[in-house]
């Protein structure tokens, strides 16, 4: 933890219809708005354990998830060293960790976001963003 300079919300969003076009699931994270970012980076002193945050994810007022960082499937710890063992990290540079239980493709039926929407991720410590949904 060392090499972590601190810690934010990223909305790691899908766009399923483009995600559906291939097998591969990268086509629906690359849209220009994908993985909003903020509101801002609180530094590893303001969160001295990354692994004890609640999080919780709602769409137009209503919770879609919710979950802690404690059930990452590999800690920060981790995530920092495998990455760092296939690419150079440099200062800046971002990992996004997870998301918690709940994704709408998931659910039966499965639940979808649509233009007009918002979603909100609130994390303890970071603060909350929401970022409205637009037709892509």
């Amino acid at each position: 933890l060392d090499y972590v300079w601190g810690y934010t919300i990223v909305n790691d969003a899908s766009a399923r219809d483009f995600q559906f076009l291939t097998s591969q699931w990268m086509a629906g994270k690359i849209f220009e708005t994908a993985a909003p970012v903020g509101p801002y980076i609180a530094d590893r002193q303001e969160i001295p354990d990354p692994h004890s945050l609640e999080l919780r994810t709602f769409v137009n007022g209503k919770q879609m998830q919710r979950g802690n960082t404690k059930t990452f499937i590999f800690d920060v710890r981790n995530l920092v060293s495998y990455l760092s063992g296939l690419m150079t990290l440099s200062p800046g540079d971002l990992i996004a960790t997870g998301t918690p239980p709940g994704v709408g493709l998931g659910m039966k039926p499965p639940v979808f976001m649509n233009p007009g929407d918002v979603c909100r991720v609130e994390i303890d410590g970071l603060g909350s963003m929401e970022s409205p949904v637009k037709e892509a």
